[in-house]
């Protein structure tokens, strides 16, 4: 998903999508959502940066770790239900 606007419009939209997500069944791995917000009252957009900010490169590392963790625990969940059935 792609979110344009604000900080507070980032965690709205995300809040929204992953309680819906979380409705149907889905899983979401801890801090599923990475962003970038610019400075205030600045023209400069994600894509005209020269580089890519360190926070958002070291959020979007952890990011996928803990989705690839979560991935691990579903599979091992499923070859190992709890309780045992």
């Amino acid at each position: 998903m792609a979110v344009v606007g604000n900080e507070d419009g980032t965690h709205k939209v995300s809040a929204d999508l992953f309680q819906a997500l979380d409705d149907v069944g889905f899983s979401l791995a801890p801090g599923a959502v990475t962003y970038w917000v610019g400075e205030t009252q600045h023209g400069t957009g994600f894509q005209d940066l020269q580089e890519t900010p360190g926070t958002v490169v070291s959020t979007t590392r952890t990011l996928a770790a803990n989705t690839a963790h979560l991935a691990r625990l579903a599979r091992l969940l499923s070859e190992r239900p709890c309780p045992p059935g």
